[in-house]
């Protein structure tokens, strides 16, 4: 735990290819050989790390999502850590590596990870070929919108001339209509503000 700790300080400070056995093992005091011995290569060191990312944040975004459907919590706040998460978080920089380096089953623990959190937070769409369906593409959206958001959101929205939350705002409207239409969330009205 201590070695994947150290591997996403990495990540965050200094990009993925910052993220070496060798670095790591200097961060932790330990040796490269022990590190080599224990993920094997560079490669399962990156494995590793992607399922400590992904359970770590699909966590806080299940917190986020329970939330919401509690009535505290936003579907802005689950847009917000989503994002957070591939951008502040280095997951997106860390799925793009994998898949360059060509260690794209790296990011196997990722899906994983996202469709059981999915599966989880909504275990009555189960039951519903149709619900599962449209929560499966809310949530194929709002991931691939927060990866891309990620590598190049603000020197696209800056070319385009809108804020740099565009995409963010435009996520929270993607999710809340997709919440809407299953009934997943309730839209206020007008009576309810007076």
């Amino acid at each position: 735990m201590l070695a994947l700790q150290a591997a996403r300080e990495l990540l965050i400070e200094a990009g993925p290819q910052a993220v070496t056995l060798k670095a790591v093992a200097n961060r932790i005091g330990r040796t490269h050989a022990n590190l080599l011995h224990h993920f094997g290569s560079a490669a399962g060191l990156q494995k590793a790390l992607a399922g400590h990312l992904a359970h770590t944040v699909c966590e806080t975004i299940g917190d986020a999502v329970r939330a919401s459907r509690a009535g505290i919590g936003s579907p802005r706040e689950v847009v917000d850590l989503t994002f957070d998460a591939f951008d502040k978080e280095g997951a997106g920089a860390l799925a793009s590596w994998m898949i360059l380096t060509g260690n794209e089953d790296a990011l196997d623990p990722i899906i994983e990870t996202i469709h059981e959190l999915v599966d989880e937070i909504a275990p009555e769409e189960a039951a519903d070929h149709e619900g599962v369906m449209a929560l499966h593409q809310d949530t194929l959206t709002l991931v691939l919108m927060a990866l891309g958001n990620a590598l190049m959101g603000k020197p696209l929205a800056k070319s385009l001339e809108l804020s740099e939350d565009a995409a963010r705002e435009r996520a929270e409207v993607l999710l809340t209509e997709g919440l809407e239409r299953s009934g997943r969330l309730v839209a206020a009205t007008p009576e309810d503000c007076c």
